[in-house]
């Protein structure tokens, strides 16, 4: 069941005062005052006012901390007067929550002490359960609150690549361990993948019954699979996530990079919003996709390093691939990079919401 078809009088959570917000009224492809834009890792990364309140406090624990994750997560709204809020927290929190033994290396990324790559090792992936993340409904609650009509976009990561993570114990350029797995044991790598559906179930549902308005699901290191292999050894996990929450009637977005292969598989596999990265096009993306979808994306995130006048084309760019599309949501190609000026980002929102009024 898609959220842009919920018949009539079926129970949703999406709160009265962000159901006909710009964002939402585009992922459910109805007409928009202006296109709606918000910014992967929106919340952090380029912001001095993050930079300070993260000063000394590792990455995991700030995400456990609900206080700083409301207000990480309402920094971009404030600055950029972005179209939607992005819950600051990482793809690994609901790991950590069920006491995978793991931490967040800066300049490294996600690393986990001992790898799964037996089938004693998945008993190491137990339930998630809302106690396990209540840090995660308290802020939320307090998001809610002082977003009002701004929607909040809660979010997961997908299936495969925590298990890219937890196979390969960190970050990998080849996945070598994780295709050796998917390939050599297949049985195996499907159980492992719909064990990771099931906790990623159970995050997204919590983060939805807190107030989350959409949710994202991030499959980050999906591109690195030619489409036989996702249609093949991915897509029932990922199909399985967004059917666990499809009764919710919240929009469901789903994003990977590198995946230009994937678009439309990626649709299929359940999604409501199909995000973009900066390689194709938006219209070509639109044929791989299909009808019936709403398309997030595409702006280079590297382009906010050029001019203002370059900025501007090439956001001239996306905006006419985006025109006659059933539903879009302007956002960068992937994240917010590090070192991105602030002020860059606030004026490409002013320029896209001005340049799209109706």
């Amino acid at each position: 069941m898609s959220a842009n078809d919920a018949p009539s009088g079926q129970q949703t959570t999406q709160q009265p005062q962000t159901y006909d917000s710009p964002f939402l009224k585009a992922c459910r492809r109805e007409p928009v005052p202006h296109t709606p834009v918000w910014f992967m890792r929106q919340a952090g990364r380029s912001l001095p006012e993050y930079l300070k309140v993260r000063e000394g406090i590792p990455m995991l624990e700030s995400c456990m901390r609900p206080e700083l994750v409301t207000e990480i997560t309402l920094q971009p709204v404030r600055r950029h007067k972005v179209d939607a809020a992005i819950f600051f927290s990482d793809i690994v929190v609901p790991l950590k929550a069920i006491g995978v033994d793991l931490d967040i290396k800066p300049g490294v990324g996600p690393v986990v002490a001992e790898p799964i790559r037996t089938r004693a090792d998945l008993a190491r992936l137990r339930d998630l359960t809302p106690e396990d993340v209540a840090y995660v409904t308290e802020a939320i609650g307090m998001l809610t609150a002082e977003l009002g009509s701004t929607p909040l976009i809660g979010f997961a990561g997908a299936p495969f690549t925590l298990a890219s993570y937890l196979v390969e114990g960190g970050p990998s350029r080849n996945h070598e361990h994780t295709k050796a797995l998917m390939y050599g044991d297949p049985q195996l790598w499907a159980d492992l993948l719909d064990r990771l559906a099931d906790i990623t179930s159970a995050f997204l549902r919590v983060q939805i019954e807190a107030g989350a308005s959409a949710v994202q699901l991030f499959d980050s290191w999906v591109g690195a699979l030619a489409p036989v292999d996702y249609r093949r050894s991915v897509m029932p996990a990922s199909t399985k996530v967004f059917d666990s929450v499809a009764s919710y009637g919240v929009p469901r977005i789903h994003f990977g990079v590198g995946t230009g292969e994937l678009l439309g598989l990626m649709g299929e596999a359940g999604a409501d919003v199909v995000g973009v990265d900066w390689r194709v096009p938006l219209d070509e993306a639109v044929r791989r996709v299909g009808p019936g979808k709403t398309l997030q994306g595409n702006l280079d995130p590297a382009v906010l390093f050029s001019s203002r006048e370059a900025v501007e084309a090439k956001t001239d760019e996306v905006l006419a691939a985006a025109k006659g599309l059933e539903g879009h949501v302007f956002n960068l190609g992937h994240g917010v990079l590090p070192t991105t000026d602030p002020d860059a980002l606030t004026r490409l929102v002013e320029y896209v919401h001005t340049h799209t009024a109706v």
